[in-house]
């Protein structure tokens, strides 16, 4: 099937509330939403959100390189279209992974059909900081049905390991803490924090240094008592084969907007358990599209998908859903019934829209 348009929304989607990570606190997301419009009128939707500080990506450029490419591939047959954008992928991974999943909505890929229903656990956001909140949060999330606390570190090691080993003692055992660094240790740093953890009830320790620095990230995991993560650093199976032969490195996390489309995706997924490693998946500042096309895919657990806590969350963390049809939470849960689909609200998207731009086939103009 050719394409007769491609339509592209830059967004402004306000939080609940602000989310802090240790290279910024995001008060909204702003994910450039790709429209895909085939000869036959039917829509396809993908979604790249480019984080300031994450790489070296910036929307500005992301739209950009979408502009470039929506002109190029008007009027292309899909498969032909795919092709290009992959061949261009290392220029903006992010971008493109939008436009490639647009087309692969477009085509009504198999792995975004539910044939039954389906209940994928989450993990949630943990903020308080003071002594005081914490026990007040963990029981609050916990009544949420979360077991799973993500926890950021990688400021300053020592308040971090006081604050982690008070988030543990009021869980008591009832949720398993991930910590992620988020890149911000020093390899120094990181390995002070480390050898002070007390691995009892931490699931693993996420992307301690820089995403470039595999020696300080080695040296890291190679130290600590929990598993190391590795997400910052990975963007292909290249990188995934790296990881996996660091002693230590027990965890590989993968979004979809940096492997390029669901394909790749569950080639890395399945990749990482290969290499003796366990996938974790999902996108925490993802919208709605990005978040139930990573739960497509988590749901086919050790064939390409996952077994533990989705981190595809961050539907959860926006003031409004872009959706007419919005996707379920419940204790704990994102619950898709067999069957589902989006569909977007064209009011909500209109709102929250920024920017809009539009290449047409040549064809279709005609």
């Amino acid at each position: 099937m050719r394409i007769r348009s491609v339509t592209l929304h830059l967004l402004k989607l306000p939080l609940a509330e602000p989310y802090h990570v240790s290279y910024r606190v995001y008060e909204d997301f702003d994910p450039i939403l790709v429209e895909a419009e085939g000869a036959d009128g039917c829509i396809g939707w993908g979604e790249g959100h480019i984080s300031p500080g994450y790489s070296n990506e910036t929307v500005e450029g992301g739209f950009a390189f979408c502009r470039d490419l929506a002109g190029r591939i008007a009027g292309m047959d899909i498969a032909e279209a795919k092709v290009l954008v992959q061949s261009r992928k290392a220029e903006s991974p992010v971008a493109a992974s939008g436009l490639i999943c647009a087309l692969e909505t477009l085509e009504d890929h198999p792995l975004l059909t539910l044939e039954r229903d389906v209940a994928l656990p989450l993990l949630t956001p943990f903020h308080a900081t003071a002594p005081e909140d914490i026990p007040r949060e963990v029981e609050r999330r916990l009544r949420e049905g979360f077991t799973t606390l993500k926890v950021k570190v990688g400021k300053d090691w020592r308040a971090d390991l006081e604050r982690v080993a008070r988030v543990r003692d009021s869980a008591a055992g009832r949720a398993v803490i991930r910590l992620d660094a988020n890149r911000g240790f020093s390899r120094d740093d990181g390995l002070r924090f480390a050898e002070g953890l007390e691995p009892t009830g931490i699931e693993l320790f996420e992307q301690p240094c820089a995403a470039k620095d595999w020696d300080a990230n080695a040296a890291v995991a190679a130290a600590s008592p929990v598993p190391v993560m590795l997400d910052e650093s990975i963007y292909g199976l290249e990188d995934i084969e790296r990881a996996g032969a660091l002693p230590g490195v027990g965890f590989v996390k993968l979004k979809i907007k940096k492997m390029g489309g669901l394909d790749d995706l569950r080639a890395g997924l399945r990749r990482i358990r290969a290499l003796g490693m366990e996938p974790v998946l999902g996108d925490g500042v993802a919208a709605d599209i990005g978040c139930w096309m990573e739960a497509c895919v988590a749901r086919l657990g050790t064939d390409g998908g996952i077994t533990n806590a989705g981190e595809f969350n961050g539907f959860l963390k926006t003031r409004a859903t872009l959706l007419e049809n919005p996707m379920a939470f419940e204790s704990g849960a994102l619950r898709l019934a067999a069957g589902y689909h989006p569909r977007i609200d064209r009011a909500a998207l209109a709102r929250h829209r920024r920017v809009e731009w539009q290449a047409v086939s040549p064809r279709a103009a005609v």
